[in-house]
């Protein structure tokens, strides 16, 4: 039995994988923005060292330490580089990307006391791939990556095991955190997140699995994985793929305009 941190554990993903973790018998510590999130809840903004310093804490004093953190809170954006604005760009970057460094800067030095551990860093199919229209988005994913790969090998000496999670779109309440500057890229990701045929739940067991088995990269469903290898085996097909996407959009955006 494990015990298990999970933030943005009230929805989505978050709450498909504290669901899972329970269901097997582990100890999970939910944690998000809410005030009160219910039995063995703690508030944790991960845009707060502070909050970050008291889950430290918590584990500490009420487990005696920590074998999984999970680090799954983020929001969704994107937009063109013109359009969207700076202010959004400092958001994404507050809780997407720092949001996951300040978690991992909390809890390796306690993971390095414990000679163990195991972190879980969400990403997303864009860390891997970047469709166009998605700057910021995939920025920030793709520092997840970058960042999970180095500390992959910068903690391995101290037995600890760090994963990415890569999923494409899936139906959960991501899209309902898009907001911004650009409208039309907004409502183009809303849709493919809603009328995705893959649940939360559906990702949260395809993780678990990938975790069992210590697996540095964890893409959890078909579409990624297909994206991901026509890019690394098929890079002609895979541009031709993102510049038709921008080319639609542009037509779109000419024709709106016009």
């Amino acid at each position: 039995m494990s015990r298990v941190l999970v933030t943005g554990a009230s929805s989505g993903l978050g709450a498909a994988l504290v669901a899972k973790f329970v269901a097997e018998g582990h100890q999970v510590l939910s944690t998000d923005i809410a005030e009160d999130g219910g039995t063995t809840y703690l508030k944790l903004d991960v845009r707060r060292p502070e909050d970050w310093e008291a889950a430290v804490s918590w584990c500490e004093q009420n487990w005696g330490g920590l074998d999984i953190l999970v680090n799954n809170a983020g929001i969704a954006t994107g937009g063109r580089i013109d359009v969207e604005t700076l202010d959004e760009w400092d958001r994404v970057v507050d809780i997407n990307l720092m949001g996951v460094v300040r978690g991992c800067r909390a809890f390796t030095p306690l993971f390095k006391r414990q000679r163990s551990g195991h972190i879980v860093n969400t990403a997303s199919a864009a860390g891997l791939v970047h469709p166009p229209m998605m700057s910021s988005y995939n920025t920030v994913k793709a520092g997840v990556v970058a960042l999970s790969e180095t500390l992959s090998h910068e903690l391995y000496p101290y037995g600890v095991t760090v994963s990415v999670v890569c999923p494409s779109f899936f139906r959960t309440n991501l899209a309902d955190s898009i907001r911004g500057a650009d409208s039309a890229m907004g409502a183009t990701a809303r849709q493919l997140i809603e009328k995705s045929p893959r649940s939360a739940d559906d990702i949260a067991t395809a993780v678990l699995a990938g975790i069992k088995k210590k697996r540095f990269l964890i893409i959890p469903d078909r579409p990624a994985a297909m994206a991901w290898r026509t890019k690394r085996f098929a890079r002609p097909l895979y541009d031709r793929q993102m510049r038709k996407i921008a080319e639609r959009a542009r037509q779109r955006a000419e024709t709106s305009n016009g």
